[in-house]
């Protein structure tokens, strides 16, 4: 059922809650929507640390010496064909789009993150650019959720850690980690936050809250700025959070055992799953993050492995989302910092690669069922329709239907757009969207 579906049952679920106090104001915003006739929109990054290889993934080169032992499958549009580790995405084919020509300049993990999570390359004009997620919660989220817009889970980088930028704290990340390193409990997600301090009763919580609020206001009256607003608005939120429970949404027992297992008892595979709780309770953008994709040695069985974790997660967050009649309304982004040589080194592994790699996006305003560009036979160049970043970025934009023109103003009152001037929408697969009216 799509999140802006309401029935009698859930109208009467929400006149008992009422009769009992029980908050369910997150639902009033999405209650408002289903009445326009319109969803709201989301994102879900998959993001893939260490840069994942295209050519044993979603470019091989088969019958080349740049290959390797990795077989090409049918997907499930004729013609287009991916590897042989990830047939459940290839069953998914119709509603995601390869892109086989994404060309950067960044070969350094770090700067290259960067370059990927906020569009720009690093150090350029000296702005301190907001990373993706920022972007997209600041235009797709609500402020009255008691969810925060952006949802960061097991995050891993290299070097970069992602965060706001010059749009402030009100859209930085909440970051959602496993409990432990052992690889049982590996896939169990939690915000320790969101639990009053232990020995703390639901009374002597709502006192502390009511003192601090107090404080809170008296401050903002006599020291009114910028900073102040901020901290309080992180404040109400973060209490919010507590009071609801953050709405059941880490809550993943609640889940049929079944669909836990079709992601996949890893840690990916239940950051999948939270993903589409927390879109489907309106959080504006998640990222979910499997590393270990620095395949410099070994990159054959480090592949297999990785889309063993990766194939069941990623194709059950489709199959999910289209069953609930989301996916139309939820951007899905597949990607690294950048790609792998095609050719195999030494310790049959292979190096950082931005020349000519591959990404994917389905879901959302994307039209699926197609793979754009080529790197040729032998991987080793863009072919035909390089791919840059500012398109990237305008593509996205334009999966979540959103202007790439729109602009927003950073601290010294400069203009900075969302996209990269010169950055043009890959109109075969996403359409350009009006720009914002001011």
């Amino acid at each position: 059922m799509s999140p802006t579906d309401f029935t009698r049952r859930d109208f009467i679920k929400l006149s008992f809650a009422s009769a009992f106090g029980v908050s369910y104001s997150g639902w009033m915003p999405r209650l408002a929507l289903a009445a326009e006739g319109t969803k709201p929109k989301a994102c879900i990054l998959l993001w893939m640390a260490g840069g994942p290889t295209q050519t044993d993934t979603f470019d091989l080169k088969v019958g080349h010496a740049n290959g390797g032992p990795s077989k090409a499958i049918e997907t499930a549009v004729p013609g287009i064909q991916i590897s042989e580790h990830l047939p459940g995405v290839a069953s998914q084919m119709k509603d995601l789009a390869i892109i086989r020509s994404m060309t950067t300049q960044e070969g350094d993990h770090d700067r290259a993150t960067r370059l990927m999570l906020t569009g720009h390359r690093p150090g350029q004009e000296g702005v301190n650019y907001p990373s993706l997620g920022s972007l997209f919660a600041k235009e797709l989220g609500d402020e009255e959720s008691d969810l925060p817009a952006y949802v960061s889970v097991s995050p891993f980088r290299f070097g970069f850690s992602g965060g706001p930028g010059f749009l402030g704290p009100n859209y930085a990340p909440l970051t959602v980690s496993g409990e432990s390193d052992d690889p049982e409990a590996r896939a169990n997600l939690s915000v320790e936050n969101l639990k009053p301090p232990a020995g703390v009763t639901k009374e002597s919580l709502e006192r502390r809250m009511e003192i601090s609020k107090f404080l809170q206001d008296d401050f903002a009256v006599r020291a009114n700025s910028s900073s102040t607003r901020t901290h309080k608005a992180n404040f109400s939120r973060a209490m919010r959070m507590i009071a609801s429970n953050a709405k059941g949404a880490f809550k993943l027992d609640e889940e049929p055992a079944a669909i836990r297992d079709k992601y996949g008892r890893s840690r990916f595979g239940q950051g999948c799953l939270l993903a589409r709780r927390l879109v489907e309770r309106g959080a504006a953008f998640v990222e979910v993050t499997l590393e270990g994709w620095d395949t410099h040695a070994d990159n054959f069985n480090a592949v297999k492995r990785l889309s063993g974790t990766l194939d069941p997660a990623w194709t059950t967050l489709m199959t999910d989302l289209r069953d609930r009649g989301m996916l139309g309304s939820t951007l899905v982004v597949w990607m690294g910092e950048f790609g792998r040589t095609p050719k195999i080194t030494a310790t049959t592994g292979r190096d950082h690669f931005p020349l000519a790699w591959s990404t994917v996006l389905g879901g959302g305003g994307i039209k699926g069922g197609q793979a754009i560009g080529s790197t040729g036979a032998a991987g080793t160049e863009v072919a035909d329709r390089p791919v840059k970043i500012a398109d990237f970025y305008a593509t996205m934009c334009a999966g979540i239907g959103v202007s790439p023109e729109h602009e927003n103003i950073s601290p010294e009152g400069r203009p900075i757009p969302l996209v990269e001037r010169g950055g043009k929408v890959i109109e075969e697969i996403a359409t350009v969207p009006p720009k914002k009216k001011a």
